[in-house]
C-alpha cells in the first residue's frame, strides 16, 4: 500500500519542485551565521559553496544511465530526504575546508533531482497539451521564498543554524511522502529519441545558444541566493531577520512571475517575454549596485527575481522539445552548463566582493543581460514547414 495523496500529474511534478527548492533553501538565509561562525571572508565562503557546484556537475555529467536504471520513482522518493540531510551535515563544518567537502554529496543529489524534475515537467506538459515548466519553476521559487521566510524568523530567534536544518529532515521526509508517495514517472514525448545519455552532453550550438540566453539569470538569481543577506547585513546593518527576507524577496518576486508567465508567453512569444525580463533584469541590477538605501536594494532584488523568473525555464523547455536527441541528453547538456553556473559562478563572486565591493558581485551581470538580449531569437519556435524540411 503506497501512503501519500493521489493528485494529478501536474500537481505531483509542482509539489516535487517545492519541496525540492523549501529544502534547499533553508540554508542560505543562515549564511550570514555561517561565515560569522568560520569567521572567514567573502572569497573563502565562496569557495567552500564551490562544493556544491562540484558535485551537480558530476551528478549531471554521469547520472544518466543510474537514473534511468534505479528508475525515477525510487530516486525522487529517496534523493528529497537525503539531500535534507546533505545540508543539515554540512553545516557542522568548522571550516571552509570541511564545508567544501560536505557540500559534494549535497550538490550529487542535486544533480540526479534537477535532470528527473525538469524532463519529468517536460513530459507531464506534453501529455496534458499546455504549459507547465514555468509555474513548475514558480513551484521551486516558492519553495525557495518560503525557505527564506521561515530562515528568517528562525534567525532572528537565534537558534544555531545546525537545530534548524536538523529539524527540517522530518519536515521533508513526511512532505516527501504526502505528496510524492503515489509519484510515477511520465511516459516519453511520442516520436523523442530514446538514446542512451552518455557520460557527458555534448552541447550543440543551438544548446549554446541557449546557454547564452539564460546565463545571467542563472548567476544574478544565484548571486541573490547566495550574497543578497550579507549585502544587506553589511551595506546597510540589517538585522538577521531583514538580511534573511533579501533572499525571500528574490525567490517570492521570482515565484510570483513565474505563475503567469506561461500564458505571457503563449500571447506574446517566447522572445518577446526573454527580452522583457532581461531588461527588467538590467534595471534591478542598476538598483543593487546604486542603491542610496534599503529599501531601493530590496526594490532591485526583486526585479532581479522578476527578470530571472522565466529564461531558464524557456530555455529547458527549448532544449527538451530539441530532436535530434534524448531530451535527458539535451536537459543535461544545457543543465551541466547553467545550471552549474547558477552554483559555481555566484560562490566565484565571492572574490569579486571581497576585494572589490559587494555591488560589484551583481554588477558583473550587466554585459550578461546584453548577451542574453542579443542570443534571445534562439527561443523563437521553430516553423512547422522548417521542421519537417530538415527531417
Amino acid at each position: 500500500m503506497r501512503f501519500g495523496i493521489d493528485l494529478p500529474p501536474q500537481f505531483k511534478v509542482f509539489g516535487a519542485f517545492f519541496i525540492y527548492s523549501f529544502c534547499m533553501g533553508s540554508m542560505f538565509p543562515r549564511l550570514p551565521d555561517i561565515q560569522t561562525a568560520m569567521g572567514v571572508g567573502e572569497g573563502q565562503l565562496g569557495l567552500a559553496l564551490i562544493g556544491s557546484a562540484v558535485g551537480t556537475l558530476i551528478s549531471l555529467t554521469f547520472a544518466g544511465r543510474f537514473l534511468e536504471t534505479i528508475g525515477y520513482r525510487r530516486v525522487v522518493l529517496v534523493a528529497l530526504p537525503l539531500l535534507s540531510a546533505w545540508y543539515a551535515l554540512a553545516v557542522w563544518a568548522q571550516g571552509p575546508l570541511m564545508f567544501f567537502l560536505l557540500l559534494l554529496p549535497v550538490g550529487l543529489t542535486i544533480g540526479c533531482i534537477e535532470i528527473i524534475l525538469n524532463i519529468e515537467a517536460d513530459r507531464v506538459e506534453y501529455a496534458i497539451g499546455r504549459r507547465i515548466m514555468s509555474r513548475a519553476h514558480a513551484f521551486w521559487s516558492l519553495g525557495f521564498f518560503s525557505a527564506g521566510m521561515v530562515g528568517s524568523f528562525v534567525a532572528q530567534t537565534g537558534l544555531p543554524v545546525q537545530l534548524h536544518l536538523l529539524f527540517m529532515i522530518p519536515v521533508i521526509v513526511l512532505a516527501t511522502l504526502v505528496v510524492l508517495g503515489r509519484f510515477e514517472a511520465a511516459p516519453h514525448r511520442a516520436g523523442s529519441s530514446t538514446d542512451e545519455t552518455p557520460h557527458f552532453a555534448r552541447p550543440t550550438l543551438p544548446i549554446m545558444m541557449l546557454v547564452a540566453v539564460c546565463l545571467s539569470a542563472m548567476l544574478m538569481e544565484g548571486a541573490g541566493i547566495d550574497w543578497s543577506a550579507i549585502y544587506m547585513r553589511d551595506m546597510f546593518a540589517a538585522t538577521p531577520f531583514w538580511a534573511g527576507i533579501a533572499v525571500a524577496t528574490v525567490a517570492g518576486s521570482q515565484a510570483l512571475a513565474r505563475f503567469f508567465a506561461d500564458g505571457f508567453v503563449d500571447r506574446y512569444s517566447p522572445v518577446v517575454v526573454a527580452r522583457t525580463l532581461l531588461g527588467i533584469m538590467g534595471v534591478g541590477i542598476l538598483l543593487v549596485f546604486f542603491a542610496p538605501a534599503g529599501w531601493v536594494a530590496y526594490l532591485g532584488f526583486a526585479m532581479i527575481g522578476i527578470g530571472s523568473s522565466a529564461l531558464f525555464p524557456l530555455a529547458m523547455s527549448a532544449a527538451a522539445q530539441q530532436t535530434d536527441r534524448s531530451a535527458a541528453v539535451n536537459v543535461a547538456a544545457l543543465a551541466q552548463f547553467s545550471f552549474t553556473a547558477f552554483l559555481l559562478g555566484p560562490p566565484l563572486l565571492g572574490y569579486i566582493g571581497e576585494h572589490f565591493g559587494l555591488v560589484w558581485i551583481y554588477g558583473v551581470g550587466l554585459p550578461l543581460v546584453v548577451l542574453g538580449l542579443v542570443t534571445a531569437q534562439v527561443l523563437e519556435p521553430r516553423k512547422a514547414g522548417k521542421q519537417v524540411a530538415a527531417e
